[in-house]
């Protein structure tokens, strides 16, 4: 059972600090999160159940030779959203755009809209 309470400082340290066992612990245990980007379009999104998948895929993540930084987000009570540019070595650059739902102080869904440069 995770012990952490999301908030927007958490959420940014996490992603800037490429910790992704302490962006998994932010997922509630059913959690989903949905991905749209150039290989999973709206019809067809890749969906991550629960959080030992999300943490894989945010190891994966924070593993890679790239910086990340959340450039604005907000939260309420129930829902955080926020923006993150990220950038490869070689320049590539990513943004993505997140929607999180918030249920008991843990993310129960998120839906997450990544471009890449080509």
């Amino acid at each position: 059972m995770a012990t952490a309470t999301i908030s927007m400082d958490s959420v940014r340290r996490a992603i800037e600090g490429r910790d992704g066992k302490s962006l998994a612990e932010l997922y509630r245990d059913d959690a989903v999160v949905r991905i749209i980007d150039r290989d999973h379009p709206p019809s067809k999104p890749r969906e991550l159940h629960g959080r030992q998948q999300i943490g894989a895929f945010l190891d994966d993540i924070c593993g890679r030779d790239m910086t990340h930084k959340v450039e604005t987000g907000v939260a309420d009570h129930d829902r955080l959203a926020y923006t993150e540019s990220c950038a490869y070595p070689d320049g590539t650059k990513v943004f993505c755009s997140a929607m999180l739902e918030l249920k008991n102080g843990l993310i129960a869904r998120e839906t997450m809209v990544q471009a890449w440069d080509i």
